[in-house]
């Protein structure tokens, strides 16, 4: 997947600077982050919608819409997908692939202390919740 995710950021960055009349991406540039960070809440949403109402095959066209809006905007900020594999490797060293990282520091300090061995991951198969060690 990520070997996807730089082709496109690629893809992104040689069309930035075509005719913003024939390309969505030079269009996106030249209206900016905040048109960006639009379109991006915009497909996240939709994805949301489709997984609710249980529509996968929505939800899978509109997750390429929100990765290509993803990727557009980390081009604008000056972000690569490497560096964002890097902050991924780092939270599942800390906390397991599947944690997000608390927002607090104190929370931080309390799950590094308690923490001895490697989280279990957790998946969901179905509709149930299992964990596997």
């Amino acid at each position: 997947m990520s070997d996807s995710l730089e082709r496109l950021y690629l893809a992104v960055l040689a069309a930035k600077d075509l005719d913003p009349a024939i390309s969505r991406t030079a269009r996106l540039f030249q209206r900016g982050p905040t048109k960006m960070a639009k379109k991006l809440a915009e497909e996240a949403i939709e994805v949301v919608i489709d997984a609710v109402n249980r529509k996968p095959e929505a939800v899978v066209r509109e997750s390429a819409d929100l990765l290509y809006n993803l990727s557009v905007l980390w081009a604008s900020a000056g972000v690569r997908p490497a560096d964002v594999w890097r902050e991924m490797d780092r939270r599942e060293d800390l906390l397991g692939i599947a944690e997000k990282m608390p927002k607090s520091a104190v929370k931080m300090a309390k799950v590094s202390l308690s923490r001895v061995a490697r989280r279990p991951i957790v998946a969901l198969e179905g509709r149930t919740l299992r964990k596997r060690y």
